[in-house]
């Protein structure tokens, strides 16, 4: 590392190559995302802390989705609302790589988060019975831990890999953040075996999971077919699908960065994939898998009333 930061010290990040005044408008629409992102996240971990109803399995599991979600985009938003006021913004070669290191492991704990919390609706679906000793809080923060230990040391093996490189200019990152195919491109030797590397742990944890994901959602369908209420059968068909969209749109994104032949997709459309992580996946998240949930409506509406209470007196 002492090499590398002494031939480049610092990186340029080129941000979103738009005009003044669309960057402009983007600045004010990302930035009420941002805050929409964190204050969602936030009531849902509230609410989570507060409810004593909410003290179970699923709910921790969601907790730690949204503190990942929080983490994420705090990691990455901020330098690309300060890139939109004044483009071409400086980042030290270590800020960089901590920031690199940061969105991997996010990005991988989200993976195996959505993993387990499949696994917990196809338990509480298919094995009701069972559910307090195949998801036990033991059971649940094992497998909380193991995400974020796989997420954290796989995000450290790339990172690794990339301070073995000697990086001697160009240093401008055609990118809003330091994202690590960026960061590679701007290496001067053969970086093959980090491409490999991340091929390898994108069959890991995108491919890997996701097929998980899919075979833990079939099997919950087919429960939800043997359902004989109409209602009953048609409720947990719109969770079950809305849970698939927001699946899809972060795997699917990811499998496209990560896996698909690099010249199908431009930098410019790179950029804008990688948004969805940003912004749209933890946004998403607090109205997909909580706000629609009667039990966060009712700790929801038991908080409002409790502060309201409080106030009249």
């Amino acid at each position: 590392m002492g090499e590398n930061q002494t031939i480049v010290t610092e990186f340029i990040l080129l941000g979103l190559c738009l005009g003044p005044r669309i960057q402009m408008l983007l600045f004010g629409l990302f930035s009420l995302f941002y805050v929409l992102t964190l204050l969602g996240n936030g009531v849902i971990l509230g609410l989570i802390s507060l409810d004593s109803r909410l003290h179970t399995p699923m709910y921790f599991f969601l907790s730690h989705l949204a503190t990942v979600d929080m983490a994420y985009a705090c990691n990455t938003v901020p330098q690309m609302l300060v890139n939109l006021l004044s483009p071409a913004q400086p980042i030290s070669f270590a800020g960089c790589i901590t920031q690199t290191f940061l969105f991997l492991s996010f990005a991988h704990t989200e993976c195996l988060l959505l993993v387990v919390m499949s696994y917990d609706r196809y338990v509480a679906i298919c094995h009701p019975l069972r559910y307090s000793v195949l998801v036990s809080w033991r059971v649940g923060i094992s497998l909380v831990v193991t995400s974020w230990a796989c997420g954290s040391l796989l995000a450290l093996v790339h990172v690794g890999l990339v301070l073995r490189l000697p990086f001697c200019g160009p240093h401008e990152i055609n990118h809003f953040f330091c994202e690590i195919l960026s960061v590679l491109k701007l290496a001067c030797a053969d970086t093959r075996l980090n491409q490999v590397v991340i091929f390898a742990a994108s069959v890991l944890v995108l491919v890997g999971p996701l097929g998980l994901v899919l075979l833990s959602y079939a099997r919950i369908l087919a429960a939800i077919l043997r359902i004989q209420s109409g209602e009953g059968r048609g409720k947990a068909f719109s969770t079950c699908s809305s849970h698939l969209c927001v699946v899809g749109l972060f795997f699917g994104s990811a499998i496209v960065m990560y896996m698909a032949p690099k010249s199908r997709h431009p930098e410019e459309q790179q950029k804008i994939l990688f948004l969805f992580y940003s912004f749209f996946n933890p946004m998403l998240n607090p109205l997909i898998y909580s706000l629609r949930n009667a039990e966060v409506k009712g700790a929801l509406r038991r908080a409002l009333f409790k502060e309201s209470h409080f106030l009249l007196e």
